[in-house]
């Protein structure tokens, strides 16, 4: 089994999509008016509006309610990255975490939790497998 992407169901979708055009740098495909997505090259972050849902049968989903569901990109460098992030929406500025990751945490307009990562020590960078012998791999 492979993990193919994870969806957010927006009523905005314009706004949700330029949102993560500009926390990401990454470019996001227009399929139809309702939908678009960015791949990366673990999976793809798909955004669709609330009018897809009738194709999954109707009340299926509700925006903006997300309260479970941490977002989480790998970044080559989170302090970098938070130059791109608005103030209003950090929860928590780059923190260098336990298991060995430096982590930014915001929200985007929905309200769901978004992680960017940095592995920075030696076991967290294994894990990821990044590092000296091992080419980094943007998330």
């Amino acid at each position: 089994m492979i993990l193919s992407s994870i969806r957010i169901i927006t009523a905005d979708i314009q706004r949700l999509v330029k949102f993560y055009e500009s926390a990401t740098a990454l470019p996001f495909t227009w399929f139809t008016e309702d939908f678009a997505e960015v791949k990366t090259s673990a999976a793809a972050l798909a955004i669709g509006s609330t009018r897809t849902l009738a194709l999954f049968g109707g009340h299926v989903a509700e925006a903006a309610s997300n309260r479970s569901v941490i977002i989480e990109f790998r970044v080559d460098d989170v302090d970098a990255a938070y130059t791109r992030i608005p103030a209003d929406t950090v929860v928590q500025p780059p923190t260098t975490m336990p298991w060995g990751n430096r982590s930014l945490l915001f929200r985007d307009p929905d309200g769901n939790l978004v992680n960017f990562f940095t592995p920075v020590t030696g076991d967290a960078k294994n894990r990821f497998g990044v590092g000296e012998n091992n080419e980094a791999k943007e998330a």
